[in-house]
C-alpha cells in the first residue's frame, strides 16, 4: 500500500504555499485519495478474522494488520506527507478535519495491533508446545506456563484485559487442546495398538483435559490475588463443556482397556495357561475378547462429539453388559468346584448363595439392556442374550445338583452322627488305671452335625425343602450348643486337674481316679446325641470332678508345706565363718573350725525339727485319702516312699551344694584364719603345721556329710521313725540317711576336691618358708662349738668384724621383709619368723662381741706382761 506523492513543488515557506490556490486545491485532491485509501485498509482490517481455529491463527492476523498498518503509518510519517498536512492546516481547509479523524483511527489501531503482537508473542512458544509439541511431559509444563502467561497479558496489556478479547482466546485454546486429544485418541488405531500401550495415552489425554480446567481455576485464583481491578468471571461452563465431556470419553475409554486387562484377561490367562498344547483353543479366547472391544474400533460417529453422545452411551451400554455376561460366565465356570463362599456360610448353601449372586448380576443387567430396545435389536445383542440364557440354565443345573446331592446325604448321615456317644477314650480298658494318660477322653460331638445345622438355616432362608429331622435338629442348635460348651469346660476342668497331678499323686488318688472314670464311662459307653439324660450326666459329672478337685487342692496345700520345709533344709548354710576380730585380726585354725563346727550343730537342730514336721504332714494326707491317721497305711506306702526318696535327693543336694561353697571359699583370695611360721629347730615350719589343718580340713568335712546322720529314716512303708536298734549290749544302731548319702559320688568327688585343693595351698606355703633357709645358720648352727672353734683360730679383728657386720645385717634385713602372705583362704603370718630369726642374729652379735672382748682382754694382759717383763730386764 503506498501513498500517491504530490508533483506540486513544495519548496518554500508553509504560510506562503497555503496563500497559493492552485496548489493548496492540487494538494486537497491527494489528501482526499490519501483519506479513502487509510478508510478502506481500516475496514478491510476490522472485517479480517483469524485463519483457523486455534489460538496461533489470531497471534498471526494481529501480525498481519500490525505489518499492513504500520505501512500505512510509516508513509504518514514522510516529511513531504506532513508539509500537505501542514499547508492544508495552515489554509484552513475545512477538509482537513475528516482527514484528521481518519488519521486519528489509523494511529489507534496501529498502537493496538502493536500491543497485541507484542504480549501475544510472549504466548506463541506455549501455543507451539501445545499444538505440536511431543510427549505428554511437554503439554502438562505447557499449560501451567501458558496461562500462566496469559494472567501476565490480562494484567499489562492494554486490550486483552477484557473479556471480548480473552474469551476468544481461551475459546482457541481450549480447541488446541480438544484437538491435541482427537490426534492421540484416535479410537480406529487406539484398538488396534498394545493395550497397556492404549491406556496411557487415554490415560494422558484425560489428565491433559483435567489440568487444562484445573490451571484455569488457579488463575482465576491468582488473578484476583495480584490486585488487578478486573477478574475472570468468564462463563466456565461454555468455556469447558467440550473438553468435559472429552474427559468423560477418556475416562469410559480407559474403563474398558481396565475391564480387558484387569477382568477379561485375568479370567482367560488361567485357561490359556492350561491348553498351552491347543492353538486352537487359545485363538477361540482371544477372539472373544476381541469380539467384545470391536464396536469400539469402527465407530460410524465421533465419540469425542457432544452432538454424538447419545449414540456413545449406546455404545458403553451394550459393551458393559456384554462384559458383565462374559465375565459372569467365567467367574461361574473357573469356580464351580471351589466356589467362593460368603463369610460364614456353609459350603453347599454358600455355593447356592453364590451361583444366585452371579445370576442376579447377569439377570440385572439383561433387564437394563432390554429397556434399550436398539441394543437388543443388534446382533451382537441377541448374541449376549442367547449367552445370558445358557449361563442361567447352567446355574439352575448347577444349583439343583448341589441341593440334591446335600439332601441326599443329611438323610443318611444325620441318624448314624446322633448316634455316637457322648465321649470317646484314648485306652477303652477294662483293667485298672494307674497314670493319667489312660483315662483321657475328647467331646465327640462332629463338626458334620453343625455343618448340617447351619446348612439347614441357610437352605431354609433360601426357600430351599429340608429333611425334617435336620430341621428338628436344627431347632436344637441352641440346646446341642450348651451340651457341647458344658461338656468341652467339663473335661477341660478334669483334664487340667489330672494334669496337676504327679505320678506319686497319681498313684495315692487312684483310687478316686477309678470312681471318677466310672461316672465320666456312661459318656463313653451308653448316652448318645439322642439322649435324653446328658443334662443329668453332665451335672454328675461337674459334682464329682468338683470333690476330686476339692481334694487334689488339699494334697496339693500339704505337698507344698512339705515341700517348703525341704527348700528350707536344702538351702541351710553348713559352713558359717567367724567374722575377723578386732578388725583385720582373723581366726586360728582351730578356732575357725571350731566355730564352724558350733554353727553346725545350731542349724542341724533347726533343720531336724522341720524333718520333724513332715511326718503329721502326712498323716493328715493320710486322713484325707485313706480316713485313718496311723502314718502306715498301706494306702500310702508308695506315698511315703516317694517323699522319702525326696528327702534323700534334698539331703545329697544340701551336702553337695555346701561341701561346693565351702571349696569356692579354699579357692577365693579371701583369707578366712591365720596361722603362723615359726622356728621349730632345726627347721622353719607351719603352726600349727600342714598335717594338722588337712586334718582339721577332713574333720569339716566329715561332720558336714555327718549332718544327716541326724535325719532318722522311716519304717518301710510308713512315715514314722525306725527305732534305735541294739545290735550288742553295749552298741545301739540308728537308720538314718548317712550310710545312703555318704556314698553319693557327688559328695565323695567334692571331698576329694577340696582335700586336694588344701593340700596344694599347704604345700605353696611351705614353698614359701623355702626363702627363710638363707637365714638358717642363724638357727641351726651350735654357737657353744663354733665359737669355741672360733676362739682357738685366734683371728684378727677384721675377721670378727665380717662376721659381726654378717649378723647385725641379717637381724635389720629381715624386719624389712613381708611379714603378712594372705593365699586363698589362709593368712601366713610371718612375723614370729622373722623375729626369731633376729633375736638369734642379736644372740650371735652379744656372742661374738663377749668372745671379741675375752680375747682383747687376754691378748692386753700378755702384752701387759711382756712390758713389765723388758723394763725389769731394762
Amino acid at each position: 500500500l503506498k501513498l500517491a506523492m504530490p508533483t506540486v513543488n513544495l519548496d518554500g515557506e508553509v504560510t506562503l504555499l497555503a496563500t497559493v490556490p492552485g496548489v493548496v486545491q492540487s494538494l486537497k485532491s491527494y489528501a482526499v485519495t490519501w483519506q479513502k485509501l487509510i478508510s478502506r485498509v481500516l475496514e478491510e482490517q476490522l472485517k479480517k478474522v483469524p485463519q483457523g481455529n486455534g489460538p496461533l491463527a489470531e497471534i498471526d492476523l494481529w501480525r498481519e494488520k500490525n505489518a499492513t498498518l504500520s505501512a500505512l503509518a510509516e508513509q504518514i510519517k514522510l516529511p513531504e506527507v506532513q508539509k500537505v498536512l501542514e499547508i492544508l492546516q495552515e489554509a484552513e481547509s475545512g477538509f482537513t478535519e475528516d482527514l484528521q479523524i481518519v488519521l486519528s483511527d489509523l494511529k489507534k489501531h496501529h498502537m493496538e495491533a502493536q500491543d497485541n503482537v507484542k504480549f501475544l508473542s510472549t504466548l506463541e512458544r506455549h501455543l507451539k508446545n501445545l499444538s505440536t509439541g511431543a510427549g505428554a511431559d511437554v503439554i502438562s509444563n505447557t499449560i501451567p506456563s501458558l496461562l500462566n502467561a496469559l494472567r501476565l497479558v490480562w494484567i499489562m496489556s492494554r486490550h486483552y484485559n477484557k473479556d471480548e478479547r480473552m474469551v476468544p482466546l481461551l475459546e482457541r485454546i481450549s480447541w488446541e487442546i480438544s484437538a491435541r486429544v482427537r490426534r492421540v485418541v484416535d479410537l480406529p488405531t487406539l484398538f488396534r495398538e498394545d493395550i497397556a500401550a492404549a491406556k496411557i495415552k487415554v490415560t494422558e489425554a484425560k489428565t491433559t483435559l483435567e489440568q487444562w480446567k484445573k490451571c484455569y481455576f488457579t488463575t482465576c485464583i491468582q488473578v484476583e490475588e495480584s490486585g488487578s481491578e478486573r477478574y475472570w468471571k468468564f462463563d466456565v461452563k461454555h468455556l469447558f463443556e467440550k473438553t468435559d465431556y472429552m474427559a468423560s470419553v477418556c475416562q469410559e475409554l480407559h474403563d474398558i482397556f481396565q475391564v480387558v486387562t484387569e477382568e477379561l484377561h485375568n479370567i482367560f490367562i488361567p485357561e490359556l495357561t492350561t491348553v498351552t498344547e491347543n492353538p486352537k483353543a487359545i485363538n477361540k479366547l482371544r477372539r472373544e475378547v476381541n469380539i467384545i472391544i470391536s464396536p469400539m474400533e469402527d465407530l460410524p460417529f465421533d465419540p469425542f462429539s457432544r452432538k454424538s453422545a447419545h449414540d456413545w452411551a449406546l455404545v458403553m451400554e451394550e459393551f458393559r453388559e456384554d462384559v458383565t455376561v462374559e465375565i459372569v460366565k467365567r467367574i461361574f465356570v473357573q469356580n464351580l468346584k471351589n466356589p467362593p463362599l460368603y463369610k460364614n456360610h456353609p459350603p453347599v448353601a454358600g455355593a447356592i448363595s453364590w451361583s444366585r449372586s452371579l445370576f442376579r448380576r447377569i439377570q440385572h443387567t439383561i433387564i437394563r439392556f432390554q429397556e434399550v430396545e436398539e441394543l437388543l435389536a443388534t446382533e451382537r445383542g441377541k448374541e449376549v442374550k442367547q449367552m445370558y440364557l445358557q449361563v442361567a440354565k447352567k446355574m439352575k443345573e448347577y444349583e439343583d445338583q448341589k441341593y440334591r446331592q446335600w439332601r441326599e446325604r443329611t438323610e443318611h448321615m444325620l441318624p448314624l452322627l446322633l448316634k455316637d456317644t457322648l465321649l470317646t477314650v484314648s485306652s477303652a480298658t477294662e483293667e485298672r488305671v494307674t497314670t493319667k494318660k489312660s483315662i483321657c477322653f475328647t467331646l465327640n460331638f462332629s463338626p458334620e452335625i453343625q455343618e448340617i445345622i447351619i446348612e439347614t438355616k441357610y437352605m431354609e432362608q433360601l426357600g430351599l425343602p429340608v429333611p425334617e429331622m435336620a430341621r428338628y435338629v436344627a431347632l436344637q442348635e441352641d440346646k446341642y450348643l450348651r451340651y457341647t460348651s458344658k461338656l468341652k469346660a467339663m473335661l477341660d476342668r478334669y483334664h487340667k486337674l489330672m494334669d496337676m497331678m504327679n505320678e506319686a499323686e497319681t498313684k495315692l488318688l487312684d483310687d478316686y481316679v477309678q470312681e471318677l472314670w466310672k461316672i465320666l464311662k456312661a459318656g463313653h459307653k451308653r448316652l448318645t446325641w439322642k439322649s435324653v439324660g446328658i443334662g443329668e450326666f453332665i451335672i454328675q459329672c461337674t459334682q464329682a470332678i468338683g470333690k476330686f478337685e476339692l481334694l487334689v487342692h488339699q494334697i496339693h496345700n500339704i505337698s507344698e508345706d512339705i515341700s517348703s520345709k525341704l527348700r528350707s533344709i536344702e538351702s541351710t548354710n553348713l559352713f558359717k565363718f567367724p567374722h575377723p576380730k578386732n578388725g583385720d585380726k582373723l581366726p586360728g585354725a582351730k578356732e575357725f573350725f571350731d566355730y564352724v563346727k558350733c554353727e553346725q550343730v545350731k542349724d542341724v537342730e533347726h533343720m531336724v525339727r522341720k524333718y520333724s514336721a513332715i511326718p503329721p504332714l502326712l498323716i493328715e494326707v493320710e486322713g484325707r485319702v485313706a480316713n485313718t491317721n496311723s502314718g502306715k497305711s498301706p494306702k500310702l506306702a508308695s506315698y511315703y516312699a516317694y517323699w522319702e526318696h525326696r528327702i534323700y535327693q534334698v539331703l545329697t543336694q544340701l551336702i553337695v551344694k555346701n561341701l561346693q561353697a565351702f571349696n569356692a571359699s579354699v579357692l577365693a583370695n579371701v583369707p578366712l584364719l591365720q596361722i603362723e611360721a615359726v622356728i621349730s629347730v632345726p627347721e622353719a615350719t607351719l603352726q600349727p603345721n600342714a598335717s594338722e589343718i588337712e586334718k582339721m580340713t577332713v574333720q569339716a568335712i566329715q561332720d558336714c556329710v555327718e549332718v544327716t546322720k541326724h535325719f532318722v529314716r522311716w519304717m518301710h512303708g510308713t512315715c514314722i521313725e525306725c527305732p534305735p536298734q541294739h545290735v550288742k549290749a553295749d552298741e545301739v544302731v540308728t537308720f538314718s540317711f548317712y550310710s545312703d548319702v555318704s556314698q553319693s559320688p557327688l559328695i565323695i568327688e567334692q571331698a576329694v576336691l577340696i582335700t586336694g585343693n588344701v593340700h596344694k595351698l599347704l604345700a605353696s606355703l611351705n614353698k614359701c618358708l623355702n626363702q627363710w633357709k638363707r637365714y638358717d645358720l642363724v638357727w641351726k648352727s651350735d654357737k657353744g662349738a663354733v665359737l669355741d672353734r672360733f676362739a682357738a683360730e685366734k683371728p684378727a679383728c677384721v675377721i670378727f668384724d665380717e662376721h659381726l657386720q654378717f649378723y647385725m645385717k641379717v637381724a635389720q634385713e629381715v624386719t624389712q621383709r613381708t611379714l603378712i602372705k594372705d593365699e586363698q583362704f589362709i593368712r601366713l603370718q610371718l612375723a614370729p619368723l622373722a623375729s626369731a630369726v633376729q633375736e638369734n642374729a642379736k644372740s650371735w652379735v652379744m656372742s661374738l662381741g663377749k668372745l671379741l672382748n675375752e680375747l682383747a682382754r687376754e691378748e692386753l694382759f700378755r702384752l701387759q706382761d711382756e712390758i713389765q717383763v723388758g723394763v725389769l730386764s731394762l
